[in-house]
């Protein structure tokens, strides 16, 4: 039998396709029914006879002629191993035409036809492959070509092929000029994106893509590419170029250039319409979208007239969380297109208005509403005053007058401040709810507090105050005072104040304690850890005891009631240089960690953060070797039962660290 490769079964009727003898794809078709092979696949049709005569047995699809049928005949066409015959044809464009190479060899006959004339001839039974070469020319455009191919007998084989030659000496014939060329501006990219069909000549290498400015007839190379698409970035935005593609082969045959294209490149303007609010939430800005643009960066302009980085946004907005209240800030924000160019600034002023004050508590004395609450004026902003709202009913009403009532301020030992604010305009056994609100010197309240409710009382007053708080102890330790006393056991009992201050002698030469009120602690509480730094400074403290009416022992405190403590002196024996860019801060995290964060610095590769380490005396890094890259920080490994000092620097570009920003915490023991 003579080797062959093997087609699917199919009836002798059938329709299949193959790929260099095998099949690309097969089906029950009968014989006689149109057959279509995409170009530039064959068309394969198979006869029992070699004059190609009467209806093909088989006709299939095939990617090239090249088989080898051995002694037998083609796999499941239906055709004797002797006398049959096989024609291929195909139809393609190509293009531009150019000079070729057919190339033919077989066993048997083969015959070769461009456009119906002959231009290979091998028609003859031999016992041996014969093969022939011959050099011509395609015209441009789309032509036929037909490979009729007979085995009389014995041993049959067939191979044919149709190349471009493509030395220059002898390719002359330059490509198509391109056509179906169109262009457009990706905003994403700020690039003209420039397309173009496909050229069908068999001998191309590729594309050349030049641009030129409107008003110019220079022409400037931009890129080759292989495919049929080229992206580039126009010199100038804001200005229109004009694009053509070239294709060239692989002799070095340019075509024409293609019809010219234009593409309006976009200079990006500052955002329009730009404005702002002053929010609890922080300083929010607002502006139209840009066309051109793909994100926008904001800035603000410091005190000294620098210019200060926030971030970017792809949206028409942003909030500047970080800002601080009562404090006007010029916000400044630029468009930026695909390619990174930066428009001119856009600019705004605004400020953000005081915080809500926190901690709102109320207390009934007799038919009377005794209110406190504090701020923090270092965070909180600048307060010109407060407005108390009051209502028998949920949600309190802030759209009113606000109460009336004196109110007096204390400053606490953290640098807070405590207010408070009696009603006297008030009813007996009566439910008032209560919301506070700052506001500014120009009249700018706050959003509402929390909100405090109490019931008044019947007007009858109690005068006594509770007994003095007795058994008072107070002990340095590494992460603070801790204060340890007895607990009173007056029913009337609400709450214990602790008092934090300075050492005094009176008039009449006793030591007092001349302190501010500090702490209020549930009337369960009999201990309190007052977090002093532990830098060998004194402090003296007292607690007294406050019952439901506000009658308390705090005019008459003695010098026994006061408890003078020198705290421990764990300062660091290594000082922290001034002039840090960086601001530092420390606080207890979850379990046994400290977290640690810091502001930005403009134009640092990355921080370092160090611990002090008291028995090596110096502080040591915990970040490791490789600028740490963000702006926090964890300690997992700080020990309980002390008080722990940092330092961060940041790393600059050069390698150098800026001096370090610092902070401190205590941290109690875990358990006891």
């Amino acid at each position: 039998m003579r080797p062959h490769n093997p087609l699917s079964a199919v009836s002798a009727a059938g329709v299949v396709c193959v790929v260099a003898g095998t099949l690309l794809s097969a089906s029950a078709t009968p014989a006689g029914a149109a057959v279509t092979c995409a170009s530039p696949v064959w068309k394969a049709q198979f006869y029992a006879n070699t004059t190609f005569s009467g209806t093909p047995k088989l006709t299939a699809c095939d990617s090239a002629v090249n088989e080898n049928y051995g002694t037998g005949a083609p796999a499941g066409a239906g055709l004797p191993r002797d006398n049959f015959g096989v024609r291929w044809s195909v139809t393609r464009d190509f293009g531009s035409g150019g000079p070729f190479t057919f190339s033919a060899a077989s066993q048997d006959g083969i015959r070769v036809y461009l456009d119906g004339v002959r231009k290979i001839d091998l028609w003859r039974n031999v016992s041996s492959t014969q093969s022939k070469n011959v050099d011509l020319t395609v015209p441009a455009g789309t032509h036929t070509l037909r490979v009729d191919f007979v085995a009389w007998t014995g041993a049959a084989n067939v191979k044919f092929s149709y190349t471009p030659r493509v030395t220059a000496t002898v390719d002359k014939v330059r490509p198509l000029t391109p056509t179906s060329v169109t262009a457009r501006l990706d905003n994403a990219t700020a690039k003209a994106v420039v397309s173009w069909a496909r050229n069908k000549e068999m001998d191309l290498a590729g594309y050349r893509l030049y641009r030129r400015e409107s008003g110019s007839t220079t022409w400037s190379y931009v890129g080759v590419t292989t495919g049929t698409s080229l992206s580039d970035l126009p010199t100038v935005a804001g200005r229109t170029y004009y694009y053509e593609v070239r294709a060239y082969d692989k002799a070095g045959n340019v075509s024409t250039g293609s019809a010219d294209v234009p593409v309006a490149s976009i200079a990006v303007a500052p955002p329009a319409a730009l404005a702002a609010q002053g929010l609890d939430t922080g300083n929010k800005l607002t502006w139209k979208a840009v066309p051109g643009a793909v994100k926008y960066s904001v800035e603000w302009r410091a005190n000294d007239g620098s210019i200060r980085f926030l971030g970017t946004t792809t949206t028409t907005g942003y909030t500047d969380t970080a800002a601080p209240r009562s404090e006007k800030r010029t916000y400044l924000v630029r468009s930026i297109d695909g390619a990174g160019r930066y428009s001119g600034y856009a600019g705004v002023e605004v400020s953000r208005p005081v915080a809500a004050p926190h901690e709102v508590t109320a207390r009934a004395d007799a038919d009377r509403a005794v209110l406190t609450w504090k701020v923090n004026p270092a965070k909180d902003g600048s307060y010109y005053d407060f407005h108390v709202y009051r209502s028998t009913s949920l949600p309190v009403d802030t759209t009113g007058k606000p109460v009336r009532c004196d109110v007096r301020s204390t400053t606490l030992a953290d640098g807070r401040r405590q207010y408070t604010c009696t009603d006297t305009a008030t009813a007996a056994e009566t439910t008032y709810h209560y919301v506070v609100k700052g506001y500014d010197n120009g009249s700018r309240e706050s959003v509402a507090s929390n909100t405090a409710s109490v019931t008044t009382l019947v007007p009858v007053r109690d005068l006594t105050p509770p007994a003095a708080v007795s058994g008072v102890t107070a002990e340095a330790t590494e992460y603070g005072i801790a204060l340890n006393w007895k607990a009173n056991t007056e029913p009337d009992l609400a709450r214990y104040v602790v008092y934090v201050g300075e050492v005094l002698r009176d008039d009449d030469g006793e030591t007092v304690c001349s302190g501010a009120e500090y702490a209020y602690l549930n009337k369960s509480t009999t201990r309190y850890l007052y977090s002093a730094k532990p830098d060998g400074g004194e402090h003296c403290f007292w607690i007294d005891a406050v019952d439901t009416s506000g009658n308390s022992n705090y005019r008459w405190t003695k010098a026994a009631d006061v408890r003078i403590v020198t705290a421990l002196d764990l300062t660091p024996t290594v000082p922290t240089p001034p002039g840090s860019p960086l601001y530092l801060n420390a606080q207890t995290g979850t379990g046994s960690a400290v977290d640690l964060s810091w502001n930005a610095v403009e134009g640092a590769t990355g921080y370092r953060v160090y611990r002090w380490d008291r028995a090596a005396d110096r502080y040591e890094p915990l970040t490791g070797a490789d600028p740490h890259a963000f702006t926090w920080y964890t300690d997992t490994t700080a020990a309980s039962g002390t008080t722990h000092y940092y330092w961060v620097t940041a790393v600059l570009a050069d390698g150098t660290e800026t001096a370090p920003g610092s902070d401190w915490v205590p941290m109690p023991p875990t358990t006891g």
